[in-house]
């Protein structure tokens, strides 16, 4: 990691930077699959899949018999951990639901909000050399306790034509049926405008490299709705004294083997923390099977060593960090301090891994600054809030003479007889 001591903090929103792209180029090459998509259906599909995966595939549509190889070909331990997983899971997203509350605003006038499960959602799924099972809990079980009618699920097929047979079976635990093994851009093309064999949404949910994050943003303005903007995964660790070096570099290293523009940010207040940190990290990093993949993200990860813990606050409220661990004495305390952050971990022991797999919080989180304004995937993602309002005679008598008079203030005579009219009655 780069070290940098003591900023000034006009220098911080240029250290702060996330690694841009090209996005002119990148748009066009996605702008044309999603046109073909949209115009060929399957065909392309076919096409692309064979392009970019490798595979010919005549048909995308997972079968019966793929769903119980996939049971049948985890071990007993792993279907457990996933269980686990996604009993917390449940357990925290069913907390998001409330009761209908009816207030009477005034005497006769009732107004209420009720959630409704949006119909048609999809769920793009990561495969590749890091299959997001994980993602499959996240996503399909508050869709689920929102009252979805339709889930469909696209994740990418294997070199083999087959799709991660734990995808599958995360699928399936959480009650998805409908799953296709298409991947990239053409995925998130299918679901936005439907083909032969892929239903078109309303919503789509899930992660994705450059590409997919793209065409997301691109079907989002011709009115599919995206879950939020992402970006490449990123962690902040906010760290004093009382830190412990070997899980800083530990949860440092979890979020540098995503992928190498995978973001890394450590802030601290005790320049020795991080000598020893890099150290774990030298030792650590050579471990992992993902190391190359680590170390290139590393090497645009940074360290910021400031002044005081007020300063530290600061600079990560300024970053908003997708995943903000606070390796801190006072973590409560200074948790209460932050604004913007995507999911908070605090303390010692917990690693942003337990959020990611089985805390029972949602990973499916804000990325490149979006937490200053956005939140994280959870059950009201899933739904609309539709309000509602009834007047007896009473109520309207009660309340026609405001809105008469504030109608007809704004020109608009017809919305004043639509009180009047009742009231002369």
């Amino acid at each position: 990691m780069k070290t940098y001591l003591y900023p000034a903090k006009k220098e911080w929103s240029k250290l702060l930077q996330r690694p841009t792209f090209d996005t002119v180029s990148l748009q066009g090459k996605v702008k044309a699959v999603l046109a073909d998509v949209k115009q060929n259906g399957d065909a392309a599909i076919e096409k692309y899949t064979a392009q970019f995966d490798g595979v010919q595939l005549n048909d995308f549509v997972v079968t019966e018999n793929e769903m119980n190889a996939a049971v049948a070909a985890l071990s007993d331990e792993l279907k457990e951990a996933i269980q686990t997983a996604a009993n917390n899971i449940n357990t925290f997203h069913q907390q998001q639901t409330g009761k209908v509350e009816i207030v009477e605003t005034m005497p006769g006038v009732r107004c209420w909000r009720k959630s409704v499960g949006i119909e048609k959602v999809g769920l793009y799924i990561p495969g590749g050399t890091a299959p997001l099972f994980s993602t499959v809990l996240m996503l399909g079980i508050p869709a689920r306790i929102a009252g979805c009618k339709e889930v469909v699920l696209c994740t990418p097929p294997n070199s083999d034509g087959s799709a991660h047979p734990a995808i599958l079976y995360a699928a399936q635990l959480v009650g998805i049926t409908r799953m296709y093994k298409v991947g990239g851009v053409q995925a998130i093309a299918a679901m936005a405008y439907g083909t032969g064999t892929v239903p078109q949404v309303h919503k789509i949910f899930g992660p994705g490299n450059q590409y997919v994050t793209c065409a997301k943003q691109l079907i989002q303005q011709e009115g599919i709705a995206i879950d939020m903007p992402a970006g490449p995964s990123e962690v902040c660790v906010l760290a004093d004294g009382t830190a412990n070096a070997s899980f800083v570099a530990a949860d440092l290293l979890s979020q540098a083997e995503h992928g190498v523009d995978s973001q890394v940010l450590l802030v601290t207040t005790n320049q020795e923390l991080v000598i020893g940190i890099n150290a774990e990290l030298g030792k650590q990093v050579q471990q992992l099977p993902r190391k190359e993949i680590a170390v290139r993200a590393l090497e645009n990860s940074k360290a910021i060593v400031v002044n005081t813990i007020d300063e530290a606050i600061d600079l990560v409220n300024e970053y908003a960090a997708e995943h903000l661990i606070i390796a801190c004495a006072d973590d409560e305390t200074i948790a209460e301090k932050i604004s913007n952050a995507g999911s908070i971990f605090l303390g010692n022991y917990s690693p942003e891994s337990a959020g990611d797999y089985a805390s029972g919080t949602n990973h499916t989180l804000p990325t490149n600054g979006f937490a200053k304004a956005y939140s994280g995937v959870s059950v009201d993602s899933f739904v609309k809030k539709i309000t509602y309002q009834k007047l007896t005679q009473e109520g309207l008598r009660a309340i026609g003479k405001t809105v008469e008079l504030m109608a007809a203030a704004e020109g608009l005579d017809a919305h004043r007889n639509a009180v009047a009219i009742r009231l002369g009655k």
